[in-house]
């Protein structure tokens, strides 16, 4: 079954040539073009497209707004357009916020000329995120067993109780459908709950997260909810251009009680701070005489991702040894499995985000399959269960 895909920008020339590169792919179907947000709303409902490729800066409607309309009436993958500007990054986050599920920097020059690894990016995102297609998931759902129709049926009844009253598969297949078909739920907002007990227990020195497509939203959704007083530092790995890390760590400090900023190099690593890693560029922690700090550097140009999941983790394996918690969520590729490796090998430990509520089971996956991952959680239960570790 090809996946059908929508291309929604006001440059005609833009839309020709997504036409032309998504085309060349035999398992992709380009269905239909619309140059306004508001034409994409309509054809989303009479197309039924499995992702659409949205803009954010169009006449008559804009992209954010089409994409809260799409996701409240006629739910899609979508995958956002966006300029590499802070306004760019901020659009964008409220995009992913609002149902988007992934996100592009729209680069003229690199879309119009032959650039191979921009073409196979972009077909290899188009791809991925079609697998969490609400369109494609309906499609599933109808061909499953009859004898687990009941299951089904009784589900929308419980979207509103607590994932607590829930078996953890049917809390995995809510907290997918939720953030999918819910688009215009309210902001998350912080808890700013404090633990009167809340301690550092003695194998745990340090948090460390890594993510990738669909990272935005599920960071949010455990940092923002974590309490004031929590008691190690915590390092954020998310895959993201430069211009849009800024954004991301003010978007992060503003939902929770901790303070979120930005890594600077050679500043110390302290208790209740949520270290995010710049975009284009590698963070590291070096422990010179028991006093941590991070390291912020280029990197070998080889690597494919920058800042790289990897790169953090064995450095954090190296300065805390034994006593790191790693947290790899939802992303493509298998960036953080060798970091993973590093810190099992180190004595630390490493959880996962379960398939039924990633976006992209890529990176999860990849260190589940190599029999790095200890424990394996819904993205909705990881914020309670790193509370309970430190409480």
């Amino acid at each position: 079954m090809s996946v059908r895909v929508l291309i929604v920008d006001d440059s005609a020339f833009f839309r020709k040539r997504v036409t032309d590169i998504l085309s060349s792919v035999p398992s992709i179907e380009v269905i239909g073009t619309a140059s306004n947000g508001l034409e994409a709303v309509e054809k989303a409902k009479s197309l039924a497209p499995d992702v659409i490729t949205m803009d954010y800066e169009m006449p008559v409607m804009d992209g954010l707004t089409a994409v809260r309309r799409i996701m409240a009436e006629s739910p899609s993958a979508i995958l956002m357009f966006s300029s590499l500007t802070y306004e760019g990054a901020r659009v964008t986050l409220d995009a992913l916020e609002a149902g988007a599920m992934d996100f592009l920097p729209k680069n003229f020059e690199d879309i119009a000329r032959d650039a191979s690894k921009m073409q196979d990016v972009l077909k290899s995102r188009i791809l991925a995120i079609s697998k969490s297609s609400p369109r494609r998931s309906q499609l599933r759902r109808k061909m499953i067993p009859s004898s687990h129709a009941n299951e089904r049926r009784e589900q929308p009844a419980k979207l509103g109780r607590s994932a607590a009253n829930l078996s953890p598969s049917s809390a995995s297949r809510l907290a997918t459908r939720s953030s999918l078909e819910s688009p215009q739920a309210k902001s998350i907002k912080p808890i700013n709950r404090t633990r009167a007990h809340l301690r550092k227990p003695a194998g745990c020195d340090i948090v460390a997260i890594g993510t990738s497509t669909g990272g935005p939203v599920a960071l949010q959704k455990v940092i923002s909810t974590l309490p004031a007083n929590f008691p190690v530092p915590i390092l954020l790995i998310q895959h993201m251009p430069a211009t849009f890390t800024p954004a991301f760590a003010e978007r992060l400090d503003g939902l929770s009680a901790l303070r979120v900023k930005q890594a600077d190099d050679g500043e110390d690593v302290l208790p209740g701070n949520v270290y995010l890693a710049p975009g284009g560029k590698q963070m590291l922690i070096n422990d010179r005489a028991g006093r941590k700090r991070i390291m912020i550097h280029e990197g070998d140009e080889r690597l494919t991702y920058k800042p790289s999941v990897d790169v953090t983790f064995g450095s954090v394996a190296k300065s805390f040894a034994g006593k790191a918690l790693a947290i790899v969520l939802t992303g493509m590729g298998a960036d953080g499995r060798e970091g993973s490796r590093l810190l099992k090998s180190s004595g630390s430990r490493v959880w996962t985000q379960t398939e039924a509520t990633c976006v992209v089971y890529g990176m999860p996956q990849a260190v589940d399959k190599a029999g790095y991952s200890d424990e394996r959680l819904d993205i909705d239960e990881f914020s309670e269960r790193i509370i309970n570790e430190f409480s």
